[in-house]
């Protein structure tokens, strides 16, 4: 399966288009995380604690993509567009949402 964000794929003809597909990753946060986080902040730098979850919310999105896309008879999805907000009360929970265009190449 190829997934990719453009709307094509060298060198391979489109031969059809199964429909836009979509999927979401909603993963929270807990106090400790949020607590190593507020450090990070204060003292500059990167969070690894929730990188790691963006990560795995991103990776949780687009293996979802690629199943739903089979599942249509696809082996491509092109046009990929990744989203990412925070949700939940007091922003407790990190979301990613992915979307695309399931497609049948040569």
């Amino acid at each position: 399966m190829i997934l990719t964000t453009t709307p094509s794929l060298e060198g391979k003809k489109i031969l059809s288009y199964k429909g836009v597909i979509t999927s979401e990753a909603i993963m929270g946060a807990n106090i400790v995380r949020d607590f190593l986080a507020g450090i990070t902040d204060i003292i500059g730098g990167r969070s690894g604690a929730y990188e790691e979850k963006l990560q795995e919310a991103r990776r949780v999105c687009l293996q979802e993509l690629e199943y739903r896309a089979s599942r249509l008879g696809a082996n491509a999805v092109v046009g990929i567009d990744l989203d990412y907000e925070v949700v939940g009360q007091g922003g407790s929970m990190l979301m990613v949402s992915a979307s695309g265009t399931a497609v049948v190449t040569e």
